[in-house]
């Protein structure tokens, strides 16, 4: 078949990737000029895994009303006249009891296993190599009730078949000696030694050269104007050519939609509605004064909420979330205090390590839906299909959500147990079942 793919970011390039694999004629379709330049372009860095717990639970209401006051809040709603926002908003209130939280975490942990697997093997066909650091991830607290918690959320992981364990203060240290500095303040943490790190942009761009090598077409500087809608099918998209102006139509027999957040409105023009929001984070991306001295295990600052990764030279610092709206900007009030924030935490943990003269600063949209869960697999629109909604998660879950999505597309049944969007194909045969990732 000839298949359609919007979007080039970790999503739609291992959707890509995967189809290309199975036969399939490819179009790879993105507004910029290279691949992963927009949500995928300067994230957390982090394979997590362990570390997948929704944003929806119990205590999630209470302390969105206490954040909304507060420039630096981890997940701040900025109530807006948009109804799709508002919808999210009551559907994400639907998730916040144990029953939805332990589901979701389920989902989420299968997918994660099966994408890390899918990862490995991708690595080891074609060598990228992208930063890549398997030293696992460190949760570290500074407050003690926090880390009384610790024990249960470890717990539930472990009953979805992820090693999560809690490590005191000393161990911790040993685990990630850069952390001596700030020891005093730490109370403990947990550890999970399987998960991993690495640069997902380059990881992207990297394989969307293998991709082109194998014969994947990719269409730069293309706007998706329209879905093309004939009866109950998807039959092709128009296209605008962001150089010439010039608008081209492009039939497939398939058309995968992996614009990240952008899905949801794309979707709606053809009577398709999914709660996917966009919600905005930010990262700063710093040069290693003393290298030495930086952290090699990736991190999680239970306080601050955010993510720590080395990148080769640098440090990458990313968290905070925003619901409330499509604004990119970095100049202004809000944008600043939270860049300024993630700076300073920085610092506050690793005194002297980097250099905070030019950090670089980087926003993106990360397409949330109410329960963290995406979206894959068909549409109730013939020769439609989705990949989208994977929130903070997108590196995680980008090679094993490409490979899914690529086998229900080839009649396969994917080797996990997940809620794929839509009817499933009559006659899908079972894949192979994975080994598990841990």
């Amino acid at each position: 078949m000839h298949i359609i793919v919007l979007g080039a970011g970790i999503i739609g390039v291992s959707t890509a990737w995967h189809l290309a694999e199975r036969g399939h004629t490819v179009t790879v379709v993105d507004r910029q000029a290279d691949a992963a330049l927009e949500t995928s372009f300067a994230n957390a860095a982090q394979i997590s895994v362990s570390y997948c717990e929704p944003w929806a639970n119990r205590e999630a209401p209470l302390k969105a009303l206490k954040w909304m006051f507060s420039k630096e809040a981890p997940l701040l709603f900025r109530p807006t006249f948009d109804i799709q926002q508002w919808l999210w908003g009551l559907r994400f209130l639907g998730q916040c009891h144990d029953a939805a939280f332990e589901r979701n975490v389920r989902q989420l942990v299968a997918l994660g296993a099966y994408s890390h697997a899918a990862l490995k093997e991708v690595v080891a066909s074609t060598g990228i190599e992208y930063q890549r650091l398997t030293r696992g991830i460190a949760h570290y607290y500074t407050d003690q009730k926090s880390f009384d918690g610790a024990a249960d959320a470890a717990a539930l992981m472990r009953r979805h078949g992820v090693q999560r364990r809690v490590v005191d203060r000393d161990e911790l240290l040993r685990i990630e000696p850069a952390l001596a500095a700030y020891g005093e303040r730490i109370v403990g943490g947990t550890y999970t030694p399987s998960d991993e790190s690495g640069d997902a942009r380059v990881f992207t761009q990297e394989l969307a050269r293998r991709c082109a090598a194998r014969g994947v077409r990719f269409l730069w500087n293309h706007d998706v104007l329209r879905l093309i809608r004939t009866g109950g099918q998807v039959t092709a998209t128009a296209l605008r050519d962001r150089a010439s102006g010039e608008v081209v139509t492009e039939r497939a027999d398939a058309t995968v939609v992996a614009c990240g957040s952008y899905s949801a409105p794309l979707l709606r023009t053809v009577g398709v509605n999914l709660p996917i929001y966009p919600g905005k984070g930010y990262s700063a991306t710093l040069r290693l004064r003393r290298p030495e001295a930086a952290p090699s295990v990736s991190l999680l600052d239970d306080s601050v909420k955010c993510a720590m990764s080395r990148l080769g030279d640098t440090l990458r610092i990313a968290g905070t979330i925003e619901v409330g709206g499509w604004d990119l900007t970095l100049d202004t009030p809000l944008a600043r205090a939270r860049c300024a924030m993630l700076v300073r935490r920085v610092e506050e943990v690793f005194p002297g390590v980097c250099e905070l003269d030019e950090p670089n600063f980087w926003a993106g949209l990360r397409p949330a839906t109410p329960t963290n869960i995406p979206f894959i697999g068909a549409t109730r629109v013939g020769r439609l299909w989705v990949n989208a909604g994977h929130g903070t998660l997108g590196w995680t879950h980008g090679a094993g959500s490409g490979k899914a999505l690529a086998e229900l597309i080839s009649g396969t049944q994917p080797a996990l147990d997940f809620g794929f969007t839509g009817p499933r194909a009559p006659g899908l045969r079972a894949a192979t079942p994975l080994p598990s990732a841990a």
